[in-house]
């Protein structure tokens, strides 16, 4: 449906869940993509094998986004590799759920750190490498969890509505130089992290769901790759729900 060839896509937490998907698609679209991960060497060596078909285009690099100097290390060798930055879809995130009367400060701040600090520091660096060219699209996955507010979530949902209030601002710094930020809130999607839920748990979170059923990959995959094309040119500061109806 898109065309991305000589087009280069970073996709932090890249190589599982929706981000492998995404990392999946984008490569079909014929783009030179650049997933990052935080820790699992073997995990990646597999993933990279699994997409060897596509050689040079799929690159992993291994960092962490709530490190700033690794991040800058990482733009550094970019700017050195790459003539361009076309696409940026800050993915990576992890949650540390538990009541807040229970959660541990660290908890709390590992969530923040990873899913808002980390979509900062990749979108400063991001911004400036899309500047050079005036063109460049930027997706946050955030999530319904940040507009819901789910029990047990209250650093994952700060950090998830964190990234929608950083797109508003960053998108009308941008725009006059091409470069647009949008927002994408999957709902209940079936990756590895569902598959490990009790069955009951499943069917609990199934009725929640106007559609009653949980989101496939590429359902959310679609609109990312529409959000990261040419073709999305007027649209910025923009948030849309994948949700299946499950929605605020």
């Amino acid at each position: 449906m898109y065309n991305f060839n000589s087009q280069h896509v970073i996709i932090t937490g890249g190589t599982r869940g929706i981000g492998a998907g995404l990392t999946e698609k984008f490569l079909q679209a014929g783009a030179t993509v650049i997933a990052t991960y935080a820790g699992n060497d073997e995990a990646a060596k597999i993933f990279k094998e699994k997409f060897s078909e596509y050689g040079s285009k799929l690159v992993l690099k291994k960092f962490n986004v709530a490190n700033t100097s690794e991040v800058e290390s990482f733009f550094n060798e970019y700017d050195k590799t790459y003539p361009s930055l076309e696409v940026l879809i800050n993915n990576a995130g992890i949650r540390r759920d538990n009541i807040v009367a229970s959660m541990a400060e660290s908890d709390w701040d590992s969530v923040i750190d990873t899913n808002l600090k980390g979509t900062f520091n990749m979108t400063r660096f991001g911004v400036l490498a899309m500047m050079k060219n005036r063109y460049g699209r930027i997706v946050n996955m955030s999530s319904v969890g940040g507009k819901l507010g789910l029990p047990g979530q209250a650093n994952y949902a700060a950090s998830k509505a964190g990234q929608i209030a950083l797109s508003l601002s960053v998108s009308k710094e941008v725009a006059k130089r091409n470069i647009t930020i949008n927002n994408v809130c999957p709902g209940f999607i079936e990756t590895e992290l569902l598959k490990d839920l009790p069955e009951e748990q499943v069917k609990e979170y199934k009725s929640q769901v106007p559609m009653k059923r949980f989101g496939k990959v590429e359902e959310v995959a679609h609109a990312v790759l529409f959000f990261s094309s040419k073709e999305a040119s007027y649209i910025t500061g923009a948030t849309l729900d994948i949700a299946g109806g499950l929605n605020a």
